[in-house]
């Protein structure tokens, strides 16, 4: 019983810090979508962590952060007048994992996007669709 009643109390000290990490991730996950729909390569380059790992699953590639940013030019175009649409599905150990509706003017396109966040920063990325349209958000 004794070991419980210490368990319970651990739980119950860290149960704010994990819900705070939960909550930043939450933020910084907000952040990249809203710069992210303004193509804001000042405010990416911010986000990401210098080592990221960013993969597009359905094109089979894997970009770092300068590669990113750089691709950033080609984005501005395909975002202009869209909408982007999210919501965290699960967060765990650092991973969040999210639903994300991308409105293009002449379509739409169902993706989960995961992202691993450590010291505020994201260090790791994937993405891949998983409908051609936003009827499931």
């Amino acid at each position: 019983m004794r070991n419980w009643c210490a368990i319970t109390f651990v739980v119950a000290a860290l149960m704010p810090t994990l819900t705070a990490a939960r909550a930043d991730d939450g933020a910084i996950i907000d952040r990249w979508y809203s710069a992210l729909l303004v193509a804001d390569r000042t405010e990416l380059s911010d986000l990401l962590a210098d080592d990221v790992r960013i993969k597009l699953e359905d094109l089979g590639v894997v970009q770092n952060k300068q590669e990113f940013i750089a691709s950033i030019d080609n984005w501005q175009g395909a975002v202009a007048g869209a909408a982007i649409r999210h919501r965290i599905a699960k967060s765990e150990g650092g991973v969040t994992t999210v639903i994300a509706c991308y409105d293009f003017p002449n379509n739409d396109m169902l993706m989960q996007e995961t992202f691993s966040v450590t010291d505020s920063r994201i260090t790791a990325s994937s993405q891949a669709a998983i409908a051609e349209s936003c009827d499931g958000y």
